[in-house]
């Protein structure tokens, strides 16, 4: 069986779309990671009671962002995914942040796609289409959690599917060298 990490990630980036593998799913207070090593999931953190993920999160499989991990992504879908599940999405964009951790700054882009195949959200084709506060509330739930971990965490840019394609051309790109 192919490890998800080596999954193709099948970008097109004239419909927009490309392929992600779920690691943790929407509503849930588990944050699961992918064990390079083994190809399974094992729990990593525990986010506290009351407090849960707010979109399916994961990542692009075949890329490699600046911080070494696989282009992450936060997936709009009907219900929640299961850990480990592997999908076609639309890209709507990306939420440029900077992560500051004992006065150390990291890059902690995250691209936001569609569920290929969803109802409630079939007719969404850019950040622009969702409530205004969409992107607001991710960064204040992004915000939270790096406090937990002793962290500072700032969005600097929402933008667009075309800058989110870019971005996962340019980690399928640095995946291929590395």
């Amino acid at each position: 069986m192919t490890h998800p990490m080596k999954l193709p990630n099948h970008l097109d980036t004239k419909a927009l779309s490309c392929r992600a593998v779920i690691e943790t799913p929407k509503g849930r207070r588990c944050k699961y990671d992918l064990d390079r090593k083994t190809g399974l999931y094992r729990l990593k953190s525990l986010l506290p009671e009351g407090m849960s993920f707010p979109l399916d999160m994961g990542f692009v499989p075949s890329t490699l962002a600046d911080d070494g991990d696989p282009v992450d992504i936060m997936v709009l879908a009907d219900e929640p995914l299961a850990v480990g599940a592997f999908l076609d999405v639309r890209l709507i964009g990306v939420s440029e942040a900077r992560e500051t951790e004992d006065g150390k700054k990291e890059r902690n882009d995250r691209v936001i796609g569609v569920a290929g195949l969803s109802l409630l959200y079939e007719r969404v084709r850019d950040l622009d289409d969702l409530n205004k506060s969409f992107v607001d509330d991710l960064g204040k739930f992004w915000s939270q959690k790096a406090a937990l971990d002793g962290k500072r965490f700032e969005v600097l840019a929402a933008r667009g599917p075309h800058e989110a394609a870019r971005m996962v051309k340019e980690g399928a790109r640095r995946a291929k060298k590395g």
